[in-house]
């Protein structure tokens, strides 16, 4: 399995936190999805000093960078505009 670290900051916009939120329903079912499919190891929303809702952080895994690609292509954070800066690295899980 490929592993991946996502870290990505929402807009800074005023209607960011209105796009998060419209699409967090569909985001967390889709993360619940990865979970059960072993494909999701970590993850969470970045925090702003006052506790909002700021960017992500995902740990990810796949089989290949076509699943990854594929997973990516229909991320809603992705496709609703929520992530405007996304960075993805490959990564591996320290096994201890």
């Amino acid at each position: 399995m490929n592993q991946y670290v996502i870290i990505a900051r929402d807009g800074a916009d005023e209607e960011a936190i209105h796009r998060r939120m419209e699409a967090r329903p569909i985001h967390l079912a889709g993360a619940k999805n990865l979970k059960e499919h072993n494909q999701f190891i970590i993850g969470g929303a970045m925090l702003d000093d006052s506790g909002k809702m700021v960017g992500s952080v995902m740990i990810v895994q796949f089989e290949n960078d076509e699943e990854m690609k594929n997973w990516y292509d229909n991320e809603p954070y992705i496709t609703q505009n929520v992530w405007q800066s996304i960075e993805i690295k490959p990564f591996r899980v320290a096994n201890v």
